[in-house]
């Protein structure tokens, strides 16, 4: 493996406490019962961002996706500083970049909020690439992945994307690179390990694939 291709939202920052927060503080300011706490969450949370909302229990004749999504990250991008670097990031971080492994990140985040994030952490040196979105709605990544790989000559075969959802394991098998699945993140171990995909329960796991 001399390429990796992270996810960020729940995979390297910690920000499910926050979604989970904020999801449910929204739910109850627009009239709807809260999903609950965090195992509830995770059951619900997936993409595409309109579905999970769905599954929350938003109802989009009364509450259209697009000012929701706007709410949402209104009240998420500030409050997300202060969320904490997922257990041994950096230092994994560090380790693969010691090896040589050329590390990039794919998110469905908007990419200024993306850049904000890493260059916080200090963080944004470690990786070759920054690949996000250009709004707020949680698209797939699919197409800025594609249009990255083309031009970036890697070798697909000893690729992996590293990511906490089924969805970066549907990114991952469009982009033709291999899947590992993140435990801690936004959604639970069963879900992941249905997939088929390797599951960590650590990100220092990474530093034992071949």
């Amino acid at each position: 493996m001399d390429t990796l291709i992270w996810d960020w939202n729940g995979t390297l920052m910690d920000d499910v406490d926050l979604c989970v927060r904020l999801l449910n503080e929204q739910l109850e300011r627009h009239g709807y019962p809260p999903v609950g706490g965090i195992d509830a969450y995770r059951r619900v949370f997936g993409f595409p961002i309109e579905a999970y909302y769905v599954r929350a229990g938003f109802d989009f004749s009364r509450h259209p996706y697009e000012q929701l999504a706007h709410e949402y990250m209104e009240r998420y991008v500030p409050e997300s500083f202060a969320c904490p670097m997922q257990p041994d990031a950096r230092e994994t971080l560090e380790a693969l970049r010691a090896r040589g492994v050329r590390q990039v990140i794919l998110s469905a985040s908007p990419i200024d909020t993306l850049l904000r994030h890493t260059d916080h952490y200090g963080v944004t040196e470690y990786f070759d690439a920054i690949l996000g979105l250009d709004d707020v709605y949680g698209k797939s990544k699919v197409e800025r992945g594609l249009a990255w790989i083309e031009t970036s000559g890697i070798d697909r075969t000893r690729a992996a994307m590293v990511g906490d959802s089924v969805h970066d394991f549907e990114v991952a098998s469009a982009l033709g690179v291999r899947s590992v699945l993140y435990s801690r993140g936004h959604q639970p171990r069963e879900t992941l390990e249905a997939t088929g995909a390797v599951v960590i329960d650590s990100l220092r796991e990474l530093l034992n694939l071949e």
